[in-house]
């Protein structure tokens, strides 16, 4: 089993989002990468180490950590704010 853990940043983007539908497709994008970690995007360069997958219009940063079996959600971002 996969830990969970949140960075405080991650958290209060997602506590300010006020659209229903999209809060529901972070939980079940979440929900999936408990599952299968390495289902989103390797990054490089500055990010790397890091893991993103796409929820329109914006971008799911996350760490997975393989060794200790830890996932830890990072930014929830738009993709045009790189």
């Amino acid at each position: 089993m996969v830990n969970v853990l949140f960075d405080p940043v991650f958290e209060k983007q997602v506590w300010k989002i006020k659209d229903v539908s999209l809060k529901e497709r972070v939980k079940k994008q979440i929900a999936k990468l408990v599952e299968n970690p390495e289902l989103g995007k390797p990054m490089r360069y500055s990010r790397k180490d890091t893991r993103e997958v796409h929820i329109q219009p914006f971008r799911l940063s996350y760490h997975y950590d393989k060794e200790r079996e830890e996932i830890t959600f990072l930014d929830l971002y738009h993709k045009d704010e790189q």
